[in-house]
Parts: structure tokens; sequence; C-alpha cells
């Protein structure tokens, strides 16, 4: 930073141009467009739907508002707009909104550079500081956004006519940048009225003072559709300012989710033991989700967040990690039988449609188990399994749950050699005593749930025989 301009004479000669801040924004977003960067990073599965929109509004040079249920990505792609304003911004030394040393709006600013000419000082300021971010709540005030007059600042002998006595809110705060507001129906609608002029006309003014400041400011809001309509509601004047309004969505697929599950969950680390999540232990757990989403005992107005499917698989991972350091095994590896640990994961996350007390807990365990036999459907067809079911009388018995080692598993495979060849397409050929226990266990109760095997439960602990 030291090479760079330290003041306004040495930025005029440097060359450098300001720009406003949606040509900023546009002419970085048209660089990464052409060279086939992702615009945003870390949003998985919008590539088709979210992002074209996104490019276009930003192109267009347009300020936008993302509509869609919770656990969306809104807060994520906003927050990450700021990667798209150039990296370091020259403004006046000692302003509290960013001023343009070419065209100071503040009175502080406009003095220093009135007093000291090409001599101004200039400091660099970085893109992260250039971001603003406030949660509509209904006690948001027009002085947290726009500013008010700082009383501290009277008592030290100012008038209040003078304008150095305004503390600036949020909003002028984040001139030249990218200033976003979440949840905006929740934001009272009086409070609204004060971001009419943010939109449209570029400025703002503070109480009674005869002061414009002409902000240069790029407003993205989001918002949940069942607030938008309900719960609260954006006026129509601020609704007809935003340049676009771009729909979010959940992942479209069973794939999509499993890749935001890889990138977001997080996994025990330096516990003594190595985690291994077969992959259709991982699917089970994004087709509940996608069960939840399309049941009509869910509240689909509410919304069933992606946030669900990873907590659910830093669940499942975790109840195998506990299993396996009680039993003293290397590796954790989740098994059917620790899907009953997902019921403190999902309810907090889902909203049951039900007027019955203790259903809840029912309707969980009825997508868990269609989570279960919809994957199982998908790798295992049942013709392979004609030998295992004949094999399987009521004399057999298997013994499944969080007591039952991995070593009692593969002693299954011994006692019935046709589940062998099932179970190793179904690992892939992994042999690991782990892997093996996961798979004879979801075999087990695949074809329980398919009606082949009868199936005893009391609390962790289950067994499996023949019809």
């Amino acid at each position: 930073m030291t090479s760079r301009p330290a003041t306004l004479g040495q930025l005029r000669e440097s060359g450098w141009q300001s720009v406003p801040v949606k040509e900023e924004v546009r002419r970085n977003a048209a660089r990464r467009i052409a060279e086939g960067a992702p615009l945003v990073e870390r949003v998985v599965g919008y590539e088709d739907t979210v992002l074209p929109q996104l490019e276009n509004a930003l192109l267009a040079g347009h300020d936008v508002i993302f509509l869609g249920e919770r656990g969306q990505a809104k807060t994520r792609i906003i927050r990450s707009l700021v990667a798209l304003l150039d990296e370091w911004m020259p403004v006046v030394v000692g302003s509290e909104i960013n001023d343009d040393p070419y065209a100071p709006v503040s009175k502080h600013a406009r003095d220093l550079v009135h007093e000291r000419g090409d001599d101004t000082p200039i400091e660099w300021v970085h893109r992260a500081q250039r971001f603003g971010e406030k949660l509509a709540t209904p006690d948001t005030s027009i002085a947290d956004l726009i500013g008010e007059v700082d009383p501290i600042k009277v008592a030290e002998g100012r008038y209040l006519s003078d304008e150095l006595t305004l503390h600036y809110g949020l909003v002028p705060r984040t001139n030249r940048g990218i200033f976003a507001i979440n949840e905006l129906p929740d934001l009272a609608e009086r409070i609204q009225v004060g971001l009419l002029n943010v939109l449209e006309e570029r400025d703002v003014q503070i109480r009674g003072y005869k002061i414009r400041l002409p902000l240069d400011v790029m407003l993205v809001a989001s918002a949940n559709p069942e607030d938008y309509t309900n719960r609260g509601r954006i006026i129509t004047p601020l609704k007809d300012r935003f340049g676009a309004q771009i729909r979010t969505h959940y992942p479209l697929d069973v794939d999509t989710e499993l890749g935001v599950i890889h990138q977001e969950a997080a996994s025990p680390a330096g516990l003594g033991v190595i985690v291994n999540v077969p992959p259709f232990m991982a699917e089970v757990v994004a087709t509940l989700s996608h069960l939840a989403r399309s049941s009509p005992h869910v509240n689909q107005r509410s919304g069933v967040s992606v946030r669900l499917s990873i907590s659910n698989f830093e669940t499942l991972v975790a109840n195998a990690t506990r299993r396996a350091l009680r039993l003293g095994e290397k590796d954790a590896v989740p098994r059917v039988s620790d899907l009953d640990a997902l019921a403190s994961s999902t309810a907090g996350k889902v909203e049951i449609e039900t007027i019955d007390d203790g259903r809840d807990e029912q309707v969980v365990e009825r997508l868990l188990k269609a989570a279960v036999l919809t994957v199982f459907k998908d790798h295992c067809p049942m013709d392979q399994f004609r030998d295992v079911i004949t094999a399987v009388d009521e004399t057999t018995i298997v013994h499944a749950g969080d007591d039952v080692g991995a070593a009692d598993y593969v002693a299954v495979l011994q006692t019935l050699p046709a589940l062998r060849e099932p179970v190793m397409r179904l690992t892939g050929g992994n042999e690991s005593p782990g892997v093996v226990a996961s798979a004879v266990e979801f075999v087990l109760e695949g074809l329980h749930l398919s009606k082949r095997l009868n199936k005893e439960a009391a609390g962790t602990r289950a067994t499996y025989r023949g019809r």
C-alpha cells in the first residue's frame, strides 16, 4: 500500500479514474463471465437458474431483491458480491462515508479538499469494508439506516445547524459500496419509505436539515416469499424501484443436495477415529430432505432448508463416531441404526402439519423409512436377493444396533453366503469391516421395508429374521 498515491494530486497523476459502484461491479462481472469463472463462490445448483438472472441484473446495473425460502443461499450470494468490487478504493482521509476524492459529498471532505487542494491526504479502503448489512427488524429506525443528530457533538459546542453534528447511518457509511437488507418485509413500512430516495434519486435526507447527500450505493435485499405477501410486505413504490427480482430454490435433485452436504458439513477431527460415510448413507440423508419437501405432512410454506441435510449428515457422522469410540473401533462408518439419531436434528428444522400431539416423531420416522427404501430400490435390484431370501428362515436371526460391532456384521456374511455378493456390489468391493457392516445393515433394512424380512426393534437395538 505504500506505493499507492497518498494525496489527491498524486492520485490525479496516477491516472486513477472514479466510476460508480454499479459500473465497477458490471466491469468485474463481465470479466468473470468472459473468463468462464463463477460469478459467486461456493453456491451449488444455481448454474442454470439463479446465476444467469443475477448476471443479467449486474450487467444491467440493477438493484436486486432475492426471494426464496430459508436455507437457499440468499445471504451467501449477497455477501459474495463484494468480490466483484475493486480490491482497493481511495477515499478522503477521515471520511465517514467513503468520500470520493474527486467528488466529496460530506462537509468534512469538502472542507478538507477546499483547504488542502492537491495536498489532500487520501487513504485506501479494502473492498471488504465497502459492504454493509442489516437484518430488518420491526424496531429498525431511520436513524439506524440513514442517520441522526449526534447529541455528543452538539454538547461539544457545535450548532444544530452544523452538518458536522450528524451521525451517519448504515446506508451513507456504505457509500460507494454494496448495502444489503435481509428479510426486507420485516422492515416497518414507514422505514421503507426512507429507502425510496436511495433507490431512485440516489440521495438521503436527514431530519430537517437542508442537506442532500448524493450517494453511490448498490442496494441488495432478501425476502421470504411467504413474508413477502403475508407476515410483512414491501411497499409498492419500493418494489417498483428494484430493477431485478430473482427467485431462489432448493436443490432440484439429490446429487445437487449431496454436493451441498459434502461442501458444507463439518466432520469430527482429532478424536482418534477415521470417518468414512458410504455413498448410500449420504444419499439417504439427501433423499430425506427431498421427500420432506414434497410431503403433505410438512409445512411447505415454512420450507425445508438445506441446513436440514447438513445438520442431519453431521448428526449421522457424530452418532457413528460415538459408537466407534464406545466399541473401540478405529473406523466410524454410519449405518441405518444411526438414522434414529436424526430425530433431534430434524425436529427443529421442519414444521409438521398435524393437529395431533406426538405425531411429529411418527412423520419423521416414516420419512426416514421412505428415504431408506427409495435409495435401496435405486441401488439394489430385488432379483439379486432371491437366494438371500430363500436362505433366511425363521431360525435365522441377525442382531443390529449401537452395541453390535463391525466384526459381528462381517460374520453374518459367513452365516449367509448369498448375502456377500450384493453387499460387495454395494460397497464397490470395499471389504473394510465398518463399510461391510453398514452395507449389511442397509440391505437388511431394505429387505424389511420391501416386506421380505421381519424386524423387531426396541430402542437402538433390532433383530431381523425371515418371514
